[in-house]
């Protein structure tokens, strides 16, 4: 069976309604599968007809941050009812709305007017990031792609690289711990940090009371993948697995295509 436990929905910034994420998981081979939208529950609000299709596993990727960087923890096997979880989302939801006014503050100065009611009008529940500004970008012709709209105004260091005060390492580990979910370190190795570093925040995640790793994110290269397998086995965490799907035309993060977890790991899986 293909566990997939990290995808995204219209809820957040991913490009399917969780209908059509699942029918697409469905026909990619996937066995499970975790919605694991930015700082929201809102794809299970309505559970779709779908839902009963496939194994679903309750989830979320709340934003954190070590020192300077911003980092994303998946909380696998939440428990919806559970206030833990509300609080989380409220919590967050107001950071990335006041997040989202300041990025159209930004474009406004750069002669961008309404950016913040564009990118608004093209999100779906609570949740506004900056995929939401670069199409708007695009659909006002100010760009011609979003990859453009990245380039010149939404990537590190433009108008809307905006840094943003998410709750703690710690308080975001509370709430999933609370609402008796995994917590889990997302793409490591996105966050291009030095194995020194790296090791060091692992260290921080565990004293917060994290309990997993993301050890395969996508597709990877083989040593990647050992080389977190290695780091999973060193510290005693649990090993989990997905594409980090955000929508088709990306076959990098497609919905069931990764390596497989190394035998020597513990998979987060064994604790659902």
């Amino acid at each position: 069976m293909i566990f997939d436990l990290h995808s995204h929905t219209t809820f957040s910034d991913g490009s399917l309604t969780p209908d059509e994420l699942i029918l697409r998981a469905i026909d990619q081979g996937v066995g499970t599968l975790a919605v694991t939208d930015h700082d929201t529950i809102d794809a299970y609000r309505e559970p779709p007809e779908t839902y009963n299709k496939i194994r679903l596993v309750a989830g979320i990727e709340l934003s954190t941050h070590w020192q300077s960087s911003g980092i994303h923890v998946l909380g696998l096997n939440i428990c919806l009812d559970n206030g833990a979880m509300d609080a989380a989302a409220k919590s967050q939801s107001a950071a990335r709305f006041e997040r989202a006014q300041r990025i159209g503050e930004n474009l406004k100065k750069k002669g961008i007017d309404d950016a913040f009611a564009g990118a608004q009008a093209l999100s779906k529940g609570t949740y506004i990031g900056r995929p939401h500004f670069a199409r708007h970008l695009v659909n006002i012709g100010k760009v011609t792609s979003m990859n453009a709209a990245f380039r010149k105004y939404m990537g590190d260091g433009k108008a809307g690289d905006v840094r943003q005060h998410w709750a703690s390492l710690p308080r975001v580990i509370e709430w999933i711990r609370e609402a008796n979910g995994i917590a889990v370190l997302a793409h490591p190795l996105k966050y291009k940090l030095t194995r020194t570093k790296l090791k060091r925040m692992l260290d921080d995640f565990i004293d917060a009371g994290g309990q997993g790793i993301e050890v395969v994110s996508g597709q990877q290269l083989p040593h990647q993948t050992r080389d977190m397998a290695q780091l999973c086995v060193q510290k005693n965490l649990l090993a989990s697995c997905g594409s980090d799907f955000h929508g088709p035309g990306k076959p990098w993060a497609e919905l069931g295509v990764f390596p497989a977890l190394p035998n020597q790991v513990t998979p987060v899986w064994d604790r659902f």
